[in-house]
């Protein structure tokens, strides 16, 4: 049974929630963007995300937390977890329509959304989305406060690592041509964004599916050297395993090129990492960094760490929480494993819920050690900083920085860096 259709009072503006990944909340955006032209109102728009058990969870919860909120609007669920099961929220009573991440950047989709036509229209709209081939055509000029903004190059994934579902919510990948990119990126600048931020589901597959199959270096070297009025170039995440010539060497001699990498490691033990069936050992992971670090003196990473994995023995998790100091992580995201029904992994030996809890916690203070290390390391230094917000910044590594005065926002400031709270600098 769907959500009572009941028109909402006459001309709000419809509501979108997001969940999970930057790519999600640039897709948020363009949603927005395109609901406005189609004249859509009274609306409820759930954007989802797939990535693990919990985040599907807490779908569901923000649905229920928002048909309370809104009890005549009709609510709308997309995103990766509405690709992957479409059946689990056309089951709830909350959900008015269900539409998959191809349909949901689709105009004519939007179209459909009026008062008159919703109650009309098929309540799951999700077609395959292995048989997509180019990224949505409606794109936006980025998003993102005054500091910086974020342009989507590539969608889906073409590997297919044992414990995600990624793929089946996104598809394969897809790239948007070099010269698409450098022209929104100019029209970026144009408005007065000091910093872009490159971002996909998996950057360093971009171009391999483009005429001469060009790499993500190729397209950061032809933006920065086509886009010279851009200050600050950052990359949001990459398989360090397939980082190309032109990417290192960018690296090393593109200053405008932020010192900050987000690597997708998911864990230091090789047996688990082929169980994974990830494209990397751990000498691959520590070999990248050792390099990236001779390239470019003073370079910080971040990591996506996956603890609890099944048949994890404490050996296994402890390589990776040796990982973290080898490779000299300062930003880690971590992950407690959760199975995705559908994916490998769910059908391998689990591990009890408290040894996966109490590991994912030991690499998170793992982690907060190792940015303490980095943040008292800053003291005394002076650093260029993006500044978020009238008193919150960020340097070119990404670590935080503290104002005790209000700063004018999108600006880039000179700071010199008096200490640390633990968790950011103080300037």
């Amino acid at each position: 049974m769907s959500a009572p259709l009941t028109k909402a009072p006459e001309g709000g503006a419809p509501v979108f929630a997001t969940l999970g990944c930057r790519l999600n909340t640039y897709e948020t955006a363009a949603m927005e963007e395109l609901a406005r032209e189609a004249g859509v109102k009274n609306a409820v728009v759930v954007n989802t995300c797939a990535v693990t058990a919990e985040a599907v969870r807490k779908a569901r919860q923000e649905i229920r937390r928002l048909r309370r909120a809104h009890p005549d609007a009709p609510l709308i669920v997309t995103g990766c977890a509405a690709q992957t099961e479409p059946e689990t929220f056309a089951a709830m009573p909350e959900v008015t329509r269900v539409i998959g991440n191809t349909e949901k950047m689709a105009p004519e989709t939007w179209a459909q959304m009026t008062p008159d036509l919703i109650g009309q229209t098929e309540r799951v709209a999700v077609d395959d989305i292995m048989s997509v081939r180019e990224t949505a055509g409606h794109l936006i000029d980025g998003f993102g406060t005054r500091a910086r903004a974020y342009v989507q190059i590539q969608n889906g994934c073409d590997h297919r690592c044992t414990f995600c579902i990624i793929p089946y919510g996104r598809g394969n990948s897809r790239s948007v041509p070099a010269g698409v990119v450098v022209d929104q990126v100019k029209r970026l600048v144009d408005r007065g964004f000091n910093e872009v931020v490159l971002t996909g589901v998996d950057l360093t597959s971009w171009g391999a599916d483009l005429p001469g199959a060009p790499r993500l270096g190729d397209l950061v070297m032809r933006l920065l050297r086509l886009v010279p009025d851009l200050p600050r170039l950052r990359i949001s995440s990459i398989d360090s395993i397939e980082a190309d010539e032109n990417l290192m060497q960018a690296i090393a001699t593109e200053p405008r090129l932020m010192p900050h990498l987000h690597l997708s490691l998911q864990h230091g033990d090789d047996l688990i990492l082929k169980r994974m069936k990830r494209r990397h050992l751990r000498d691959d992971a520590i070999a990248f960094c050792e390099q990236a670090r001779r390239l470019r003196p003073g370079i910080a990473f971040g990591a996506d760490i996956i603890a609890g994995f099944p048949t994890e023995s404490e050996a296994a998790f402890e390589n990776s929480l040796r990982l973290v100091e080898e490779c000299g992580l300062t930003f880690l995201h971590v992950f407690p494993f959760s199975p995705r029904p559908g994916t490998p992994a769910a059908r391998m030996p689990q591990l009890h819920g408290p040894v996966i809890r109490e590991r994912a916690a030991r690499l998170r203070a793992a982690g907060q050690d190792r940015l303490a290390a980095h943040l008292a390391a800053q003291a005394g230094r002076e650093h260029e900083v993006l500044m978020e917000t009238p008193r919150t910044g960020r340097t070119p590594q990404f670590a935080e920085v503290a104002f005790a005065q209000a700063r004018p926002e999108g600006t880039i400031l000179p700071a010199r860096i008096a200490g640390h709270d633990g968790a950011r600098l103080t300037a």
